[in-house]
């Protein structure tokens, strides 16, 4: 296999920056964004509702990229994220703007199924789960730097955030430049590869604990926002300089999940990822003191540092050439269908040491849950 060049390997990863940014580059400016916009609806939709998107659109995106080849598919979908992400500043109407949200999410998931595919046809074996690894830290290092960038900016003005979404543009521009094509690999498949029962209760356990892990993880971003100003007087910049240090944790997490993976085994990894958020949610709930913040933030970036990305690399693992466009949907379905779930934890209690107690009982669960289901399934 031809490898591709560290430019391309760049251009992989830049645009990969751009599936989480997708709602959480306006959180930090969300009080403003109310402030302006005098929502009858919860504000935290505004960050998860590209996350509804994609869930709906995910299947027909899956379907799709059965039928072009993933470089076209990115092209296709840079240029709506572009658009749609920017014009969110401009409408008034709140139903044009849930329906611009949405869209956005369509936009997002084509993204980063295509993106994610272009890395499985060039990448095998070992290289393609550092690969994985590295995409989601290029994915949280954008948390951190869209983030940071998306707080200052929104203390300026509350619209300036919105214009971070043109930078899809660019990645246009550097997918044309650098990326290399390739064709569709089902062109040249003759007969369709067994699945097996195995394979099939793999990519439900890994559907579901993508949708947990994720929905754990994003309880902090569409709540601190929130929590931190009220209970700390954090202004934006600081509040997004908190989540972005999240982020950087979640880096370097990933970048050792491989070395986890070898020590423990892929499934005994997650199932630990799982406990960390626990831990990070129960020191949220229990303390004021803004020093232990830091150890919160810790705690979750380690738990979403040893589930997403390895569940990403496991998705790909268990999948073959004719099912890999569905399962990378199921994927992306999971994982911001976990981001939407986020939005309802506020419905448990107006208290948020009762929301992050309940979380973090939650986490502990699933991560038992978890453990058991992948042992099982590798006993069989």
């Amino acid at each position: 296999m031809k490898k591709i060049s560290n430019f391309a390997i760049f251009t992989l990863l830049f645009v990969s920056s751009l599936t989480i940014m997708v709602g959480t580059v306006i959180a930090p400016a969300l009080s403003g964004i109310v402030d302006y916009k005098n929502l009858s609806f919860s504000p935290s939709w505004l960050i998860t509702l590209p996350s509804l998107g994609v869930v709906v659109f995910a299947p027909f995106i899956g379907r799709l990229l059965t039928k072009m080849s993933a470089l076209k598919l990115l092209t296709f979908s840079l240029i709506p994220y572009a658009v749609l992400g920017v014009i969110g500043a401009f409408i008034d109407n709140q139903y044009l703007l849930i329906l611009d949200r949405f869209l956005l999410g369509g936009a997002t998931v084509g993204v980063q199924v295509s993106v994610t595919a272009y890395i499985a046809a060039k990448f095998e074996g070992e290289a393609r789960m550092k690969m994985i690894a590295w995409q989601a830290m290029s994915i949280e290092l954008g948390g951190v730097v869209f983030l940071a960038i998306g707080g200052v900016l929104g203390e300026l003005f509350w619209q300036y955030p919105f214009y971070i979404y043109l930078l899809a543009l660019v990645c246009l521009l550097l997918v044309f430049k650098t990326l290399p094509k390739i064709t569709n690999k089902l062109d040249n498949v003759g007969t369709v590869a067994e699945v097996t029962k195995k394979d099939k209760q793999q990519v439900r356990v890994i559907f579901y604990a993508s949708l947990l892990a994720m929905m754990l993880f994003f309880i902090g971003f569409v709540t601190l926002p929130l929590y931190l100003p009220s209970t700390f007087n954090f202004t934006e910049s600081e509040t997004g300089y908190l989540m972005a240090f999240i982020s950087l944790v979640a880096i370097i997490t990933a970048s050792q999940m491989p070395r986890m993976v070898k020590l423990l085994s892929a499934g005994k990894t997650v199932a630990l990822g799982f406990i960390f958020f626990m831990l990070g949610y129960l020191v949220l709930a229990t303390s004021l003191a803004i020093p232990l913040l830091v150890l919160t933030a810790i705690f979750i970036g380690i738990g979403f540092g040893f589930t997403i990305p390895l569940l990403n690399h496991m998705m790909i693992e268990a999948s073959n050439v004719q099912n890999q466009g569905k399962n990378l949907g199921l994927y992306s379905m999971a994982v911001f269908g976990g981001q939407f779930l986020s939005t309802f934890i506020e419905y448990i209690s107006n208290n948020y040491a009762v929301i992050y107690i309940v979380t973090s009982c939650l986490a502990l669960l699933i991560g038992v849950f978890i453990y058991y289901k992948f042992q099982k399934i590798n006993k069989n």
